[in-house]
């Protein structure tokens, strides 16, 4: 079988690249007050949830109000990490000059630390796209999600692993900078470890003291249905976040790249083609894609990461025809679909075997060099 990509010429990629440049400069260029009303009105609405939420779990012993305030404050949670923390920390607002609301003052609430985070995601795994040995979001160092990677009998209770991932999520992504592969090879800088590790815990104290401290505390003789409640909350919040990411990311149809990857070679059309074919979008309306932060839009996300997500639906067609004209695949389906093929992979992957593949590869010479 052909890769999807060996019917593209060098003239192709640069044709691809000149198209997407544009796209993204008609966007910037456009990006003004009704942009900036949305984030504010999205902050000032994310915020009602959680005092609301906050204030029903005053009275948690009722079971109408431990419901009420735990659904309240999960969609207030993920709203914040979702379509507010994870983009603003992708500098999608920093346009505004707004300091409250910019990438490099921003902590959200999760116990991953922001600079952690936005060095792990925005630099390693938006650069190094599916890139195995370089993208570590490609199983998240414990998870085998194509054939390509190398199995271990550590493989075959990967289910297990993956479910409870979703439920603690936020703790897999605040180890994730830490590279637990390199530790494991003892390849890794011991101090920069131990520094990253005393943020993670900094970290954890505070969201703990304020989850499982703070608030039950202020709810007096509620203070264990309080707990619970905040507790219920952050997982659901881990487990929606996972599901959205993970259907991102890891549907059936989506290509790895192998180690060895030419990347020092790479056009700014390639990197673009490796984005589409290394994502996937989940389809939806407005409301769906709200709460998933438009990263239902993922490979929109993955073009342009630092441009506002409520440009994605608008930007999403274009792309689409786009590769529909240059015969590339655009990876989309419904949520179950994507879920069910992400599951499928995991325990397919769990199990020795499987047949990569045909492999995408950057054409020869007529090289252009990459954007920064």
């Amino acid at each position: 079988m052909p890769a999807p990509t060996d019917h593209l010429t060098p003239a192709d990629y640069a044709a691809i690249a000149r198209e997407l440049d544009a796209l993204r400069d008609e966007i910037t260029a456009d990006l003004g007050e009704r942009d900036a009303d949305y984030i504010h009105r999205v902050i000032r609405w994310q915020r009602g949830l959680e005092i609301g939420g906050r204030a029903l779990l005053m009275a948690s012993a009722l079971p109408p109000a431990w419901l009420a305030g735990t659904a309240t404050l999960a969609v207030a949670k993920i709203l914040e990490n979702m379509e507010i923390g994870h983009n603003v920390m992708h500098g999608q607002w920093d346009w505004m000059r707004d300091p409250k609301i910019h990438s490099t003052t921003w902590e959200w609430d999760n116990v991953s630390p922001a600079e952690q985070w936005k060095h792990s995601h925005n630099f390693v795994h938006h650069t190094f796209t599916n890139v195995l040995g370089k993208d570590n979001d490609v199983g998240y160092g414990i998870l085998r999600v194509a054939p390509e990677q190398p199995w271990s009998w550590g493989n075959v209770p990967q289910p297990v692993y993956n479910a409870l991932l979703a439920m603690f999520f936020e703790y897999g992504v605040a180890l994730h900078d830490l590279e637990l592969d390199r530790i494991r090879e003892g390849t890794h800088d011991e101090e920069a470890t131990k520094a990253k590790l005393r943020a993670i815990g900094r970290k954890i104290r505070r969201q703990w003291g304020k989850d499982y401290l703070a608030f039950p505390l202020l709810s007096g003789p509620q203070f264990l249905s309080t707990l619970s409640a905040n507790f219920t909350a952050n997982v659901a919040r881990n487990v929606w976040a996972h599901m959205i990411i993970f259907c991102g990311h890891f549907p059936g149809d989506i290509d790895v790249f192998e180690e060895g990857y030419p990347l020092e070679d790479e056009t700014k059309g390639e990197w673009y083609v490796r984005q589409m074919l290394g994502s996937a979008n989940i389809s939806g309306g407005p409301l769906f894609h709200l709460m998933t932060g438009n990263l239902s839009h993922q490979v929109e996300h993955h073009l342009f990461p630092d441009i506002p997500s409520n440009r994605y639906a608008e930007i999403a067609p274009r792309v689409r025809d786009l590769c529909a004209r240059y015969g590339l695949p655009y990876h989309t389906g419904s949520l179950s679909k994507q879920v069910t093929s992400t599951w499928k992979k995991i325990f397919r992957y769990a199990l020795p075997g499987g047949a990569p593949k045909p492999k995408p590869a950057p054409n020869p010479p007529v090289r252009e060099p990459v954007a920064a």
